[in-house]
């Protein structure tokens, strides 16, 4: 092992620079006495400390470079030289530590979805998702490439403001996913904190994302017209899924995870536990969307009305949309005889706001679109909310009814 007695600083330049040879190299920094960069014959650099406890020198890894930087490494070093100062052995307190997988950030995680999201939070799944666990077969797994599987291996309390700041940096081209994602991060880390897993959360001295502006997107007649003859082109199961979104109104999640047993005739109940404001939700559906749902073919024994697998839920959502984004733009361009049309970009979630605009169009009342669209803010919203209790079957049903004949008028253009 060659140990070098120069002390020079240490530079982000001269660690990338700096050749392997033959024997392990330990370069001491002359920033800060005691640490060393550590170069092995393979060319691997990683950071080491060096200090003295109880009449013996120890040695203490602190990262490897260059996920670990120069910066990084003075910082760490300097907490533990600071622990030394108190008589205390931070070498030996980092062993200890790694012999509990207990403050692993996947641990943690996985432990805070189980025990504070997923009994009080209805939409524990999507708070899942944004940190990087899914659920299979009631187990949850770490998302590749996934928040929580970038910090594998890494302690609750190791992760930095930085990291969380290196995560939203990443995002700022999707600011809806930014935000929500913060929001997760914040949440979760409040959650260490209060059980004490951590003295103070990463989040905190991050700015918040600014909240993106309320979509306002509405399909047109004409697009509505496009959508409809377009959707035909997708395939199963979503040619019938994106078209009850249309004729519903309902939430995505809503009509993707509808139940065989969730439907009595043309009566579709939606259970509370399935529903994001908690109440269950009746619907009477017109002849259109029955018909819709009479015509697909139930694969085995799935209790699902839309599945890919025969198993769970379908999913492919984004690359079903594309095919239909592609889809509609040649329809539109047929029927105008426009080769240079386009359409606005829109979602899926904009049908939900296009069929209680296109209501409001018909002449339904407001107390009506909000029954069908299972608001309860709005017209519904604070003591009303509490005395009123009429369901609107009928006046759902004939909302239903009158959205369903304008919708298939259009596509018969």
């Amino acid at each position: 092992m060659e140990l070098h007695t120069m002390a020079r600083p240490l530079t982000a330049r001269f660690i990338e620079q700096v050749k392997p040879e033959a024997r392990v190299r330990e370069i001491p920094d002359g920033g800060l006495p005691g640490l060393y960069l550590v170069v092995q014959p393979s060319g691997t650099r990683s950071f080491t400390l060096r200090y003295r406890h109880i009449c013996r020198t120890r040695n203490m890894t602190l990262g490897r470079w260059p996920a670990f930087s120069l910066g990084d490494a003075r910082e760490a070093a300097r907490v533990a030289l600071r622990a030394v100062a108190e008589g205390r052995d931070p070498a030996g307190e980092k062993r200890h530590a790694k012999s509990d997988d207990s403050t692993l950030c996947t641990e943690v995680g996985r432990l805070f979805i189980e025990r504070d999201q997923r009994p009080a939070n209805r939409t524990w799944k999507e708070t899942a998702r944004l940190l990087g666990l899914r659920s299979v077969d009631d187990r949850l797994v770490v998302i590749r490439g996934g928040i929580l599987d970038q910090w594998s291996g890494r302690r609750v309390e190791e992760i930095r403001r930085r990291d969380i700041i290196a995560i939203l940096d990443v995002l700022s081209a999707r600011p809806a996913t930014k935000q929500n994602t913060f929001a997760a991060l914040r949440r979760f880390f409040n959650w260490a904190l209060a059980r004490d897993l951590i003295a103070t959360s990463p989040c905190t001295g991050v700015e918040a994302p600014q909240p993106t502006p309320a979509r306002d997107r509405v399909l047109t007649d004409d697009e509505l017209g496009w959508f409809w003859s377009a959707c035909d082109t997708v395939g199963p199961p979503f040619s019938t899924l994106f078209k009850l979104l249309c004729l519903t109104g309902q939430r995505r999640e809503e009509v993707g995870g509808m139940r065989w047993s969730e439907l009595q005739g043309n009566a579709w109940t939606i259970p509370a536990a399935r529903v994001k404001n908690g109440r269950q939700h009746s619907l009477i559906l017109p002849a259109p969307a029955y018909a819709l749902i009479a015509g697909v073919q139930q694969i085995g024994g799935c209790p699902l009305v839309f599945s890919t697998t025969g198993k769970t839920p379908v999913s492919g959502y984004s690359e079903a949309k594309r095919r239909l984004d592609v889809a509609m733009l040649r329809r539109a361009r047929e029927h105008t005889g426009r080769i240079d049309l386009q359409i606005a970009p829109w979602r899926l979630h904009d049908l939900r706001r296009t069929t209680a605009s296109g209501m409001a169009k018909l002449g339904i009342a407001l107390p009506t679109i909000e029954k069908v669209l299972n608001h309860v803010s709005g017209s519904f919203g604070g003591i009303v909310g509490v005395y009123q209790r009429h369901e609107f079957t009928a006046e759902k049903a004939i909302a239903l009814e009158r959205w369903c004949e304008h919708v298939t008028a259009l596509s018969n253009k």
